[in-house]
């Protein structure tokens, strides 16, 4: 176990977003946590890498209380990417990358090889070493969702969260991330949209419904007709296709007149 959280509570506004939540993030699997617009995945996400206080509860990492190690120790460890970040500094590629190894450098250290050795490594991983003093404003949609990846990595950790690393991407940039996500052979957390595709990625999934953990387990187990139609309110068929391969059909009634 690495990654966990105990009865964890969060609230804001005198409302209950995330409400005693408990799950265990598996070593060096993926786990997706899927759920409403509203159902708390983005509050909890921030509550694992302690951008938000809990409430009550406890976020544990490697069976350590995460609000009791220095934020610099936590960085070290744990890396968040954001929903696609827009900015307007005219920034290279590797200058974004390079603010991942903030946690491993001092106020006024000077850049050392071995900072630019780990920028190197991650821009390599993430297939964007040829893209290494590019303008950041050049780059499309995936490739800028790419870096940011980058720059997590480059903090060197072994637990990587991610909200919503697929949106506003097209089909093909989708798939591109979540199999760079999935080879990366770290302990992964991510909040997704698409059922299929937390079917296809992910080895466990969590759904949230009103801030509360409704389901946790293998797709398989949680991904059914019966909890979509309870938890999104749409009704769904199942089809396997290729061997531990499902695809979720959405069932869509047209009134007389429509056409397909």
């Amino acid at each position: 176990m690495t990654l966990a959280t105990h009865e964890v509570r969060w609230s804001a506004g005198g409302q209950m977003i995330v409400d005693g939540v408990t799950l265990t993030v598996e070593p060096n699997r993926v786990l997706g946590l899927i759920g409403p617009n509203g159902s708390g995945k983005s509050s909890l996400l921030r509550l694992l890498c302690r951008l938000r206080k809990v409430a009550s509860g406890v976020v544990t990492l490697d069976a350590r209380d995460i609000a009791d190690l220095p934020r610099r120790e936590l960085a070290r460890r744990l890396a968040f990417v954001e929903q696609q970040a827009a900015t307007e500094v005219q920034l290279s590629v590797c200058d974004v990358v390079r603010l991942g190894r903030t946690p491993h450098r001092g106020a006024f250290a000077s850049w050392t090889e071995v900072d630019e050795h780990a920028v190197d490594i991650a821009l390599k991983r993430v297939g964007l070493a040829a893209r290494h003093d590019q303008p950041w404003h050049t780059l499309s949609g995936g490739e800028r969702q790419r870096v940011h990846i980058a720059r997590a990595l480059a903090q060197e950790p072994r637990e990587l969260i991610l909200d919503e690393p697929t949106n506003h991407l097209d089909i093909q940039h989708q798939l591109a991330i979540l199999t760079l996500v999935r080879r990366l052979g770290l302990t992964c957390v991510v909040a997704l949209h698409d059922l299929n595709l937390a079917s296809l990625f992910c080895d466990r999934v969590g759904v949230l419904a009103g801030g509360r953990l409704v389901a946790f387990g293998t797709p398989q187990e949680v991904l059914t007709p019966c909890l979509i139609a309870e938890v999104f309110g749409v009704e769904v068929v199942i089809r396997e296709s290729t061997p531990g391969r499902r695809h979720i059909e959405y069932v869509v009634e047209h009134e007389a007149g429509d056409h397909a």
